[in-house]
């Protein structure tokens, strides 16, 4: 009889990876090639590399190939019978019903995302959500990370402005003095792989760790944990995968899925990955992001972070054109993995 023996490499690979830190700053602990992006890079790709974004000039245009769907009241949001409800309000922001639990995760809802309302990318969509059209009964905000097109102040002081305590704000190791030093209280600080138990409405979250990185200013780089979020309850399971390369040395959305999974709808990004030596680093391919629908065993997936903001290269419909060919190479259900409209209601029973 042969008695199989693991290989460290093997070992470590089935560990689950912790967060670390390094002089003060966290790490990804999983990949020690991971470099920051920094200056030299940074006006490479602004000079040599081509745009091919490919923005229409004329509203009317983009009404028509990216329509954003409204709504005159708030009650039209709400999930009047047990299920998963998921609206995509653009980017990265997503309202969440689970049951009778209902939440954000990373809102924004200005006109650019930067420092200041005059600087950064400007929307070529709207929000298809604004504060006052959602639910009175919003219970949590979760924040994958700290960059902009992720947790923008304004926003951030808007949803504290009519909710207040009533909402529990949810963030990575690190964070939670930024939301206290904006007048936030009611914050949980989360580490990978820690859980929370939201007793009111008898919910899970946990903070799962993905491949990016930190930064609102010129001093705290890696000053805060980034990650993604499990959320479950007795009947639904859902992903949100946050900013994150896919991680080829230790397979953790494969341990995600292990752990937290099989999930019945996960919300993975999809766009902002051109170009490839600059990007592939922090952001997933379409091709990457069904591998990923793959590891974390999710039965339903709806492409994220595209068709709202010009932030990096690819012609702005290619990433539901390329996660389409993604998803019939891996020969996947072709309903399995999909784009929404804006402001679309997608429900699972």
């Amino acid at each position: 009889m042969v008695t199989a023996v693991a290989t460290t490499a093997e070992k470590a690979s089935n560990e689950l990876v912790k967060s670390q830190m390094k002089n003060g700053r966290f790490i990804n602990s999983f990949n020690p090639k991971f470099k920051l992006p920094h200056l030299g890079h940074i006006l490479s790709w602004k000079i040599t590399s081509p745009k091919n974004t490919r923005l229409p000039s004329s509203k009317q245009e983009l009404d028509r190939i990216l329509p954003v769907i409204r709504y005159n009241r708030s009650d039209e949001l709400y999930l009047t019978t047990a299920g998963l409800r998921f609206i995509w309000i653009g980017h990265a922001s997503c309202f969440v019903q689970m049951n009778n639990f209902r939440f954000l995760v990373d809102p924004v809802f200005s006109q650019r995302c930067g420092i200041t309302s005059f600087i950064g990318p400007k929307r070529f969509r709207p929000p298809a959500l604004t504060v006052n059209d959602l639910p009175h009964d919003l219970d949590a905000i979760l924040i994958s990370h700290n960059h902009f097109d992720h947790l923008d102040y304004p926003s951030v002081k808007s949803l504290n402005k009519r909710y207040g305590e009533q909402l529990t704000w949810f963030c990575g190791r690190g964070t939670r003095q930024w939301f206290l030093d904006s007048g936030i209280k009611n914050v949980i600080e989360l580490d990978w792989w820690e859980q929370f138990q939201y007793a009111k409405k008898d919910v899970k979250i946990a903070f799962c760790p993905a491949q990016h990185w930190s930064r609102r200013t010129a001093f705290d780089t890696n000053k805060s944990l980034w990650g993604g979020y499990a959320v479950w309850d007795g009947t639904h399971r859902f992903y949100f995968a946050g900013d994150t390369g896919y991680t080829h040395d230790i397979p953790i959305f494969k341990q995600i899925g292990d752990k937290y999974g099989p999930f019945n709808l996960s919300a993975i990004p999809i766009g902002a990955y051109e170009p490839r030596w600059m990007m592939q680093a922090q952001h997933v391919s379409p091709d990457e992001a069904v591998q990923m629908h793959i590891d974390v065993q999710s039965q339903k997936s709806i492409g994220i972070h595209w068709g709202t903001w010009a932030m990096t290269n690819e012609y702005f419909m290619e990433p539901p054109e390329k996660l389409s060919q993604a998803v019939q190479f891996n020969e996947l259900d072709p309903s399995s993995f999909i784009v929404v409209r804006h402001g679309e209601i997608f429900d699972l029973p």
